[in-house]
């Protein structure tokens, strides 16, 4: 090996090196600035969506644990488990010296979070409010982690993939629809909901979308009063309709009439991660069915 060799790889080794200790700083989703003495190593997840945008940003063999229901990839359900969302272990955590938490903002406990802020581990506040908030979020994960080649990659494709939804529908005829998140009581979810984000993107309207509560529980009455086009909701089997079947004894409701009730795989649509633009691609889908059906009914009257 000759000496100028050598002094570049050595030069090569130290810039590796010093990427590797560089002080990293984002914004998280609660408006608070993450700053991490080095790129994060041993990454702890407190929710399902930040599971799957720590992987999509290129971090998943990071996270030494997470909480139940973080399912996706499949390479997460061999993540040591440390609780629930609504529940954490706070000593296993602790023993498994996490160096960054990702935590989802309003699903987490605030009692237990605050005796593990106490320790000093940083904290990153994950809630996507809306679509264009993913692919941002991927990008700040990877800046976390050191990956920010992968993740600007992911990101890129993401806003791309939303970039073609919104030009193809953006100017299609409105459709007023019915998310319903739960038959028994009856949620939906309001306009601040990521979800409802994406219904927007398909040219559609949230008829509850003014209603002041993230998730308010509606009667069956306020329902039928708004007496929407299209009524959907999140199946794990999407082939059934998911809980919609009630409104099937409500032969006057519009959607009823038009057989517009429609039930998308719930593991696309009920997470604020990257699978959410997929989930919202088939929403814009089954929209744009309705409006198909719309056209054609006009189209068989005298």
């Amino acid at each position: 090996m000759s000496i100028h060799f050598a002094k570049a790889a050595a030069v090569v080794l130290m810039l590796i090196a010093g990427a590797a200790n560089a002080v990293v700083s984002v914004q998280d989703d609660g408006g608070n600035t993450v700053t991490l003495a080095q790129p994060a190593q041993r990454i702890v997840s407190l929710a399902p969506h930040a599971t799957e945008l720590i992987f999509a940003a290129g971090g998943g063999e990071r996270i030494v644990g997470t909480v139940g229901y973080s399912d996706y990839p499949a390479a997460a359900l061999k993540i040591p488990r440390v609780g629930s969302h609504q529940q954490i272990d706070v000593e296993r955590i602790i023993a498994l010296k996490p160096d960054l938490l990702v935590v989802w903002l309003h699903g987490n406990s605030e009692r237990q979070l605050e005796h593990v802020r106490k320790l000093g581990i940083p904290f990153y506040f994950s809630e996507p409010k809306k679509l264009a908030d993913i692919p941002t979020s991927v990008e700040r994960l990877g800046v976390l982690m050191g990956t920010e080649q992968k993740a600007s990659k992911v990101a890129i494709a993401q806003r791309a993939e939303l970039a073609r939804l919104d030009a193809q529908y953006r100017h299609r005829p409105t459709v007023r629809m019915f998310y319903q998140v739960w038959g028994k009581p009856l949620y939906t979810l309001n306009g601040g909901n990521i979800m409802s984000d994406a219904i927007r993107l398909c040219g559609g309207e949230n008829v509850f979308a003014k209603l002041p509560i993230p998730a308010p529980t509606v009667s069956i009455e306020s329902v039928l009063l708004e007496n929407p086009e299209v009524m959907m909701t999140g199946d794990r089997q999407a082939e059934k309709s998911g809980g919609l079947e009630m409104w099937k004894s409500y032969p006057n409701l519009l959607a009823v009439k038009k057989d517009n009730l429609f039930s998308v795989d719930a593991d696309l649509v009920n997470r604020a991660g990257p699978r959410l633009i997929e989930g919202a691609a088939t929403v814009c889908e089954k929209l744009e069915l309705a409006r198909s059906r719309r056209t054609a009914k006009s189209i068989v009257q005298p």
